[in-house]
């Protein structure tokens, strides 16, 4: 039967484990990338040093075999989109992890608008929800090609395929609000009064005040003939 296949990890720990600076760092990496948790950030350092150390170890060599393995590391970048079509070995001394998160499939299906967030995003993929290529990807770490960015989208099977779900819904909603809100901005404020009503409505007000005051003059007039009448 042979030997089981031993299972070895595919990243290193940090030297020192208590470092502010990068616990902070690496915190922040995981809000912006929905991640797990720290292994995949350091599977995520992991490969950009391994990138790094082949870039280093085949610019200092000259010969044959040497300018063959340089071709397949950079055609490999450039399948993954890391390094452009014109790019030279020495430009993949200056990639980041940030390039290497850019290609996993959880950050592909969110930036393509297939989820609302990361988390989201990367339940669908463990959900499987996602293909490419129509194979189910259950991996949200899965490194995608550029070959394959093009064929993502959700299983056929999937709830998720229907346009009309919940889930897929909300961007309609969104759309119905907005047009709502331009509906309204184009019909503007309502006009106000024309001049000649506002001054229709102050001689009015006057007219009323005079007729107010006359009252009061003819009350106080019959007052003081009854008190008149009264000490007579």
């Amino acid at each position: 039967m042979g030997d089981p296949k031993k299972n070895r990890k595919k990243y290193s720990t940090p030297n020192h484990p208590w470092q502010k600076a990068r616990i902070d760092s690496e915190a922040e990496i995981i809000r912006a990338y929905g991640l797990k948790n720290k292994k995949e950030v350091w599977r995520a350092l992991s490969r950009l040093r391994n990138f790094r150390e082949q870039a280093k170890r085949l610019s200092s060599l000259r010969t044959d075999q040497d300018a063959v393995e340089t071709q397949q590391v950079l055609a490999r970048m450039r399948r993954y989109g890391l390094l452009k079509e014109d790019a030279r070995l020495d430009d993949a001394l200056t990639l980041s992890i940030n390039d290497i998160l850019d290609r996993r499939l959880q950050t592909i299906v969110y930036r393509k608008g297939l989820a609302k967030s990361m988390k989201q995003s990367r339940q669908f993929i463990t959900h499987e929800h996602i293909t490419i290529n129509g194979i189910k990807i259950k991996s949200p770490g899965h490194l995608v090609t550029l070959s394959e960015q093009g064929t993502i989208e959700f299983r056929p099977k999937s709830t998720l395929s229907d346009p009309e779900h919940p889930e897929r819904a909300r961007e309609k909603i969104i759309e119905v609000e907005e047009a709502a809100d331009v509906e309204s901005k184009m019909e503007g404020p309502v006009p106000e009064a024309d001049g000649e009503d506002s001054e229709t409505s102050e001689e009015n007000l006057e007219t009323e005040e005079a007729a107010e005051s006359a009252k009061e003059n003819v009350a106080e007039t019959e007052s003081q003939d009854e008190e008149k009448e009264a000490q007579a």
